[in-house]
């Protein structure tokens, strides 16, 4: 089961944790490291340091002309 958009977070190594990738279904509004990085494995104070190395990007794709692509290819 997929969806057309997610965000997608890539958090680079930060002290004792190592790097991560995030992704969640959030509208392109909430695509940050706030909303996509859960559970946060930093404590309060190190949250907003770990996000600022957190690089975020909000995808969109078709899955419907994906198919259709395929489908045209293999006939």
């Amino acid at each position: 089961n997929s969806e057309d958009v997610r965000c997608k977070c890539i958090c680079p190594p930060y002290k004792d944790h190592s790097g991560h990738i995030y992704n969640k279904n959030v509208s392109q509004k909430d695509c940050d490291c706030l909303h996509v990085v859960e559970p946060m494995p930093v404590p309060g104070p190190d949250v907003e340091a770990y996000c600022l190395r957190c690089e975020c990007k909000y995808e969109e794709r078709s899955s419907v002309t994906i198919k259709v692509s395929c489908v045209i290819l293999l006939v």
